[in-house]
């Protein structure tokens, strides 16, 4: 399967989407005092995942790139990759979460289940497909040892 759209672009257009909601919907709001210390705990969270996977990636001296997963060099199993097999996908939901949060509109967790399905289909399939044949009986382990997301 080819890959559609590189995923920060998915991530932009969610975040618009949710943006838009936000906009120009009139119900479903919601607020309280704690909203944004929490959106910006999410959005630290976040940005923490994709950090230290993208640098285990460079450290690792393979490609960061998910729109070529078949010019990985290198299968990395250790670090953040033990726990999460997509711990930057996992920044990036964490990431829409923090923006649904500060947005204050219920409507917007709605988007979050969609964002995960787009991206295990279109997305991590492909990806696992690729790596996969690429790396064989190795891969197949982790597979069967570290779960997708969490």
């Amino acid at each position: 399967m080819r890959l559609l759209l590189p995923p920060p672009l998915v991530v932009l257009l969610f975040a618009g989407l949710m943006w838009l909601v936000a906009r120009t919907l009139n119900f479903d709001r919601f607020a309280w005092p704690l909203q944004v210390p929490l959106a910006v705990a999410f959005l630290v969270v976040a940005v923490a995942l994709m950090t230290v996977a993208a640098t285990a990636f460079v450290r690792h001296k393979t490609t960061v790139n998910p729109m070529k997963p078949a010019r990985a060099s290198r299968l990395i199993t250790t670090g953040i990759f033990s726990l999460s097999r997509n711990p930057i996908y996992l920044g990036d939901v964490l990431l829409l979460a923090a923006l649904v949060i500060a947005l204050g509109h219920a409507i917007n967790f709605l988007l979050l289940p969609l964002f995960v399905l787009y991206i295990n289909r279109f997305q991590i399939a492909p990806e696992e497909a690729a790596l996969t044949k690429l790396f064989g009986a190795p891969y197949t382990a982790y597979l069967a040892q570290v779960r997708r997301w969490i």
